[in-house]
């Protein structure tokens, strides 16, 4: 039970909260996805039919005891074999309504959740970095697939039920109420417990299943995780610790599941009791009111089919509301991410458009601090003008790669304006934005693909010799000749078959191919070997050429290349001009991070 309570409020989740009612979870789910709607008219038509064709058979049995085989002037085969006729016609026509009916369900269901799915996705980028960081990736991945997929199948399979069900069990009472109102009677009274007691199993199955839906992100967190990370789970030889973790989020999911699964154990056994009542009920007042001659040998058959029409569905309904309940709880989660807001909105149409050429950068009395956090940078004002080549440097926490952050709108300030061009960059379009300002981090991500799908996320329409040319021009067209299928060479999942280096030179070629006028720079030589520091530092000179470019420097060398160094100290920028004056700043903070730099490339065991 402990594990269960720990799953209900483990992770930062995003759920609107339990508190949504169902209905107003179908409706919101609805509002996401109106394919789901379309033609349910129709699709409700077929299941009529279906559910009507369901009571013609035990309609003709009774039929063909009191009227074919017990007539009064002798068995009348002709009729018994009219009554024959019709059942055989609406078998065929029940099982093609039920074709026509599951048709459409698969249709509609697939096309609407296919939107959901989208939306959801497109969604999660489009949250903050802060809750992208934050929420557990396993969840965020579930929300999109299992979840959904979770509603998919009730829709597709519980949905169709229900209807069916619904239709069968409407249809069979007015049936049974022809026949005997008394036996109708007795049906109901049997399942009046059951019925009662829906309202509460169906609360506390939400609850449960809520429980499990959240578990099933946090298992996919703990198993996913170490995968990614197989490389430092093995340096460390933690196998057994990270092995420790994952059986905690696996049993946690089992206890949350038996424990959601034992409500519907308890409420399908209601439903089978309910139905053995019935049924035994139906047989000894059924007897008795026959005796009394108040119903026929034929009525009293017929009305035995007529409860199996009507305890079927009833039964079902049990397993029916475990799958709405589980189909609810990904729903809602699902409505959760939508529901959450994103912090950068794109002005769209509306925006404005940068011109071609080097940008002009303004941060205007800027100031950023984290949620609940104390700012990280402090009305920071200040201009780089077009095409110059600044570097910003600073103690590791100083605030420096905000700057980045804030530059290429990944994030806004929580005060004042950063400006390019003398526009606010919430004002410009985002595919005006990405297509101007490039931001290569300090390790380039790349996904598992050949080399050129890689460096086409710069330019998605780029030919293998837009590629080429680009290559030659940032002088690595012979590192990619000497790979071994050049660009159809796969890097592997986040590019792990490459080393540190070429990951870079890929990034570096991906940015270039994006042509940017601003050029945003987390340090892109400070995590690769020598052997490579040269060469990525000539394709930079290059890259950077005739465009404005911002630096976040690691290495002192970057700032002392620079046209212009900004040197931030706990989130204030303190100096600011060429390393050549900076330097000789005595004291100054500048001067000390120089100097350590220096200390350190001169030390026997630096690198």
């Amino acid at each position: 039970m402990s594990a269960v309570r720990a799953a209900s409020s483990s992770g930062t989740e995003l759920d609107t909260g339990e508190e949504m009612r169902a209905l107003e979870t179908i409706r919101r789910g609805l509002h996401h996805s109106p394919e789901l709607t379309i033609g349910i008219r129709g699709t409700l038509a077929y299941a009529v039919l279906a559910s009507a064709g369901q009571v013609v058979v035990p309609v003709a049995v009774q039929q063909t005891l009191d009227r074919g085989l017990g007539a009064d002037a002798g068995p009348d085969l002709a009729f018994t074999a009219w009554m024959g006729v019709v059942a055989g016609l609406a078998i065929v026509l029940t099982s093609w309504a039920s074709y026509k009916m599951t048709s459409r369900l698969f249709r509609t269901a697939e096309g609407g959740l296919a939107t959901l799915r989208t939306k959801a996705f497109r969604h999660v980028h489009d949250l903050p970095l802060l809750t992208q960081n934050t929420e557990r990736r396993g969840a965020l991945v579930a929300r999109v697939t299992s979840d959904v997929d979770q509603v998919s199948q009730f829709l597709v399979f519980g949905g169709l039920l229900f209807v069916v069900s619904i239709g069968q069990v409407v249809i069979a009472t007015i049936v049974m109420l022809v026949y005997s109102w008394q036996l109708t009677l007795v049906v109901w009274l049997c399942f009046a417990p059951l019925f009662m007691s829906l309202k509460y199993f169906q609360r506390k199955l939400s609850l449960a299943y809520g429980i499990v839906r959240n578990q099933v992100g946090v298992m996919l967190s703990a198993i996913s995780e170490p995968v990614v990370g197989a490389a430092v789970v093995r340096s460390y030889a933690v196998q057994s610790r990270t092995q420790d973790r994952i059986d905690r989020a696996v049993d946690a999911h089992r206890a949350a599941s038996t424990r959601a699964q034992g409500f519907t154990a308890f409420s399908f056994s209601l439903g089978g009791v309910s139905a053995g009542l019935a049924n035994a009920g139906v047989i000894v007042i059924g007897v008795l009111l026959g005796l009394a001659g108040d119903i026929s040998a034929g009525e009293v058959l017929a009305f035995a089919f007529l409860v199996t029409l009507f305890v079927g569905p009833v039964q079902m309904g049990t397993q029916i509301l475990t799958d709405a309940q589980l189909a609810i709880a990904g729903w809602r989660r699902v409505i959760g991410i939508l529901d959450t807001p994103a912090d950068l909105v794109d002005p769209g149409p509306a925006g404005h458009d940068l011109p071609p050429g080097p940008i002009d950068v303004r941060f205007d009395e800027v100031t950023f601090s984290y949620p609940g956090g104390p700012p990280v940078l402090r009305d920071v004002d200040m201009s780089i003008d077009a095409g110059r080549r600044v570097a910003i440097v600073g103690e590791t926490g100083s605030g420096k790669s905000t700057f980045a952050k804030l530059l290429t709108r990944l994030m806004d300030p929580s005060e004042g304006a950063v400006l390019l061009d003398g526009v606010d960059v919430r004002d410009i379009a985002q595919a005006t934005l990405r297509r101007s300002v490039v931001l290569v981090p300090q390790e380039g991500f790349l996904f598992d693909d050949t080399i050129t799908a890689n460096v086409r996320y710069g330019k998605l329409d780029a030919t293998a010799e837009d590629i080429l040319a680009s290559a030659d021009e940032l002088g690595l067209g012979d590192w990619l000749a000497g790979l071994p299928r050049g660009l159809d060479t796969r890097v592997g999942q986040r590019g792990e078959s490459l080393s540190a280096g070429e990951r870079q030179l890929v990034a570096l070629l991906r940015a270039h191919l994006a042509d940017p006028d601003l050029l945003v720079l987390d340090e892109a030589t400070s995590a690769v070997d020598p052997s490579l520091e040269m060469r990525i530092g000539r394709a930079l000179e290059r890259l950077m050429s005739g465009r404005t470019s911002v630096t976040i420097a690691h290495r002192m060398s970057t700032a002392e290349a620079a046209d212009e160094v900004v040197v931030v100290d706990q989130g204030h920028i303190v100096q600011r001009g060429p390393h050549a004056e900076l330097v000789t700043q005595e004291g100054s903070v500048y001067a000390g991070l120089h100097a350590s730099w220096v200390a350190q490339q001169g030390h026997p065991g630096s690198s």
